[in-house]
């Protein structure tokens, strides 16, 4: 039973994709614990030495990476249930 029309899926479909890629980039560049993303690190408060600093900021890099990476992997949910609709869209379209 389709759901949404063909266009919609196929919008779902690019959407998903590019969010996929851009989410997947993101985790892996928190990961690395790139500087240029120090700012979306959530706030640490206060800290009472230097490697109390780095652990904090450590942690709150990897938090942000498995974050995006789960986006992603529900943005790769949304990409398989438009790419059925897509099908079930192109499907009904042809037998008629």
């Amino acid at each position: 039973m389709a759901i949404c029309g063909p266009k919609l899926s196929l919008c779902g479909l690019i959407i998903s994709a590019w969010g996929i890629i851009q989410l997947a980039l993101m985790g892996v560049f928190y990961w690395i614990e790139a500087v240029a993303l120090a700012e979306d690190i959530p706030e640490i408060g206060e800290y009472h030495s230097l490697s109390d600093f780095y652990s904090k900021m450590t942690n709150g890099y990897q938090q942000n990476a498995i974050n995006c990476w789960i986006a992603a992997l529900l943005y790769l949910i949304t990409m398989a249930l438009s790419a059925h609709q897509f099908w079930l869209n192109n499907r009904s379209s042809l037998s008629v």
